[in-house]
């Protein structure tokens, strides 16, 4: 790595079962769109308010006004203080630095809102479709962005509570999710792709075992590649869970046989001799303990991965 050679293994949760926790996510109207539809004064104060702050302006035409109050609402909440600018802009979601608070201490959150009239959203079903916890959801553009934005945040505390570094997701209302900020604007985490990989075998052995982790949790990340991780303070972080399925997902053996690839061809470039079935196999082997060792990580050394 640039910066250090350490990865950080995280100590897993106690995970309930795969699949105990796949209840059905309601996508039915909130508070949010009660908000927006009520319209009262303090409401249109922070909307005109927002909607005049220089990073939102070319937003106007993309955000509603129930997107604006999923915002009120979580500002309410006490989720979020203050909007810095954005991270970063895409077809499906814009990401936002911000200020949010923990126990009443400041703390710096990333706020990614979803477009409900994302240009994926054909896409956004093929992941959604077979999904245990979004039967019955129907072709609503709407709901199925709304569903989409609750999946991402169920599979990062999923995802968390199994051990795998992701963001800690903090709030979800609406088509907006508040999560931890890995990195600052001025001081980005990079992504794998982006760095000069100096121990490959060590970031190979975290990523594999994550990939495990995620597996023996129920998941399965999807799209999982250099692009979707990253490195920062000697931490590496997956990122992009809106995509991951149950293991119950019809395609799940195909997403992650895809995964397994293109990991393994990433690290086959740094120099590993790896493929992509023996990851396959690995991540899919007998799953005792979580953190891929019978007894657990017992040291130090074995939660850093440095084995």
């Amino acid at each position: 790595m640039t910066d250090s050679d350490e990865y950080g293994f995280l100590a897993p949760d106690e995970a309930d079962a795969p699949g105990d926790e796949w209840e059905e996510i309601d996508v039915s109207d909130t508070e949010a769109d009660r908000i927006a539809r009520r319209r009262d004064r303090e409401f249109d104060e922070f909307r005109k308010r927002l909607k005049d702050a220089d990073q939102f302006k070319v937003e106007q035409s993309v955000f509603d006004d129930a997107t604006f109050a999923a915002i009120y609402k979580l500002v309410q909440d006490g989720h979020i203080d203050a909007f810095g600018g954005p991270i970063s802009t895409g077809k499906e979601a814009n990401v936002y630095e911000a200020l949010g608070s923990d126990d009443g201490a400041e703390r710096d959150v990333a706020v990614k809102i979803y477009r409900i009239n994302a240009s994926n959203f054909r896409q956004m079903r093929e992941y959604l479709e077979g999904d245990p916890r979004f039967e019955g959801i129907g072709n609503d553009k709407k709901q199925v962005v709304l569903a989409w934005t609750q999946k991402e945040f169920a599979n990062l505390s999923r995802a968390r509570q199994a051990g795998v570094r992701v963001p800690e997701p903090i709030a979800v209302e609406r088509n907006v999710l508040v999560m931890e900020l890995v990195g600052l604007v001025e001081e980005r985490a990079r992504r794998l792709a982006e760095v000069d990989v100096e121990n490959p075998e060590t970031a190979y052995e975290v990523v594999s075992e994550y990939m495990r982790r995620l597996h023996a949790a129920g998941l399965v990340h999807g799209d999982l590649s250099e692009y979707n991780m990253i490195i920062h303070d000697g931490e590496l972080v997956v990122i992009d869970l809106g995509q991951a399925v149950t293991v119950h997902h019809p395609n799940a053996e195909e997403f992650l046989r895809r995964d397994c690839r293109n990991v393994a061809a990433f690290f086959g470039r740094q120099g590993l001799d790896v493929t992509g079935d023996e990851l396959y196999e690995f991540v899919t082997a007998v799953e005792a303990d979580p953190s891929g060792d019978p007894d657990g990580p017992d040291t130090d050394s074995d939660r850093r991965g440095d084995r």
